[in-house]
């Protein structure tokens, strides 16, 4: 399978079309257009100019990294997508990031060995506790 890179914000009907095929939620397309635009980094996968993959860097771009959208439509899913996602992210960050830096994400349940293999740790609640968010 012969997929193409791109690393500009994609297209947001495209955008709201993959999180929609996922399940996700999607806000009004103002507010999409105002994130994707205040992102650090983006990288997207088509294949044949579909956007089968995606995903972006948020964060202060110094201290703070935090993965953002990474999914991977269900069709394709199991096809290296996603993990050619993380490692055109892995190869951002291993860029910008410096000691002291952190980067985060929330994995979907159940995904979590997926983030492991790029050495990312569920926090176990020792020492820095489980870690909360807020989803208005």
């Amino acid at each position: 399978m012969s997929f193409t890179k791109h690393y500009q914000a994609p297209n947001i009907t495209d955008f709201m079309a993959l999180r929609n095929k996922v399940g996700w939620q999607t806000p009004a397309q103002s507010v999409v257009a105002k994130s994707l635009e205040n992102s650090l980094f983006h990288i997207c996968i088509e294949i044949d100019n579909t956007l089968v993959g995606y995903g972006r860097v948020v964060g202060d771009g110094a201290m703070y990294f935090y993965l953002q959208d990474i999914v991977v439509d269900p069709d394709f899913q199991s096809a290296g997508i996603g993990k050619s996602l993380m490692q055109e992210i892995e190869r951002y960050l291993s860029k910008q990031i410096t000691p002291g830096a952190t980067v985060g994400l929330l994995a979907a349940h159940g995904k979590e060995a997926f983030y492991q293999q790029f050495g990312y740790q569920s926090r176990t609640g020792e020492p820095l506790g489980l870690g909360m968010c807020k989803f208005i």
